[in-house]
């Protein structure tokens, strides 16, 4: 069993932050990449609202950069997933992952958010055949063809704009009657010759004979149904907390988030959390390298005070 002082599971800009705070406080820390290095900054085209890049930056390179910095100073990169914890009887605690079972005096807890799906008929089916989640990934196979963006948000716009790039026309479906999106990011898509909108608008369905070829919309006023023929669906309605992995272990609330103290301590003595794992309300990559900065300070102080 490997025996470590702190344990990071995550690597989004929570997680690398946290990992570069433990690593200048010469504890070494383990980060655990999880199933995606770098977490959905990862997957996000452009970076144009974090401090010190006034020209902007991608999230790949973002993610690049802060791996880099944190392993400078001595963290540790284990390229796999946890499993399985336990956090009953520690600390020290035990973290198993598919290659490895580790002992650790402390934790941070970085596993940010996933996408939600709409849950309609069509699109399990289609995941891979039409429907998206990421535009960063899938942008490139809809050059010249039409795609649809359901979701009114920041990531929805943000993707949609990007999306542009390949596809001749970009419609994004919102069941409100305006954007719940940044006035910057409202501005630049309502001006984007390529992009037009569905307000007040649903999707029931997506349908396709081996990949996608069009959705079923329902008006929600009017209750007005329609058949919209496309290429591509790119769904951005909101994140759920990847924590199904803590249940039982940590204290949550009703939507799944981690609750955690002014000092990112979890339930748990010895465990932290950071990033959207616990942040409903913000959900931007510097309020998550913030959160990251917390919980090293807190988990060195706590691990210190044992001492």
């Amino acid at each position: 069993m490997e025996k470590e002082k702190i344990v990071v599971i995550g690597t989004g800009p929570a997680g690398l932050t946290a990992a570069l705070y433990l690593a200048r406080a010469n504890l070494e820390p383990l980060v655990i990449s999880g199933n995606q290095l770098g977490g959905q900054i990862s997957i996000t085209s452009e970076v144009e609202n974090y401090p010190g890049f006034p020209e902007g930056t991608t999230g790949p390179e973002l993610v690049e950069l802060m791996q880099k910095q944190a392993e400078r100073f001595g963290a540790r990169l284990l390229i796999d997933e946890v499993t399985e914890v336990d956090f009953h009887s520690g600390p020290p605690f035990t973290i198993k992952t598919y290659g490895e079972t580790i002992e650790s005096q402390a934790a941070i807890i970085a596993t940010g958010a996933s996408p939600k799906r709409l849950g309609v008929p069509g699109e399990q089916e289609m995941i891979g055949r039409g429907v998206s989640f990421c535009a960063t990934c899938d942008g490139f196979f809809f050059r010249g063809k039409d795609v649809v963006v359901i979701g009114g948000g920041d990531s929805a716009i943000e993707e949609g704009i990007f999306l542009t790039r390949f596809a001749s026309q970009v419609r994004v479906i919102h069941r409100r009657e305006g954007l719940r999106a940044g006035e910057t990011l409202k501005r630049r898509a309502l001006a984007n010759p390529k992009m037009d909108f569905v307000w007040n608008t649903i999707v029931e369905e997506i349908v396709g004979n081996g990949k996608v070829e069009g959705i079923v919309t329902r008006h929600i006023q009017s209750g007005v149904k329609e058949r919209i023929v496309t290429d591509g669906v790119f769904i951005f309605i909101g994140h759920y907390p990847n924590t199904d992995l803590f249940r039982g272990h940590l204290t949550m609330d009703d939507q799944g988030y981690l609750i955690t103290d002014k000092h990112m301590l979890t339930s748990v003595p010895g465990v932290f959390a950071a990033g959207e794992v616990q942040d409903p309300i913000y959900r931007q990559i510097v309020s998550s390298a913030g959160q990251g900065c917390q919980a090293a300070m807190s988990a060195e102080r706590w691990l210190q005070a044992r001492e």
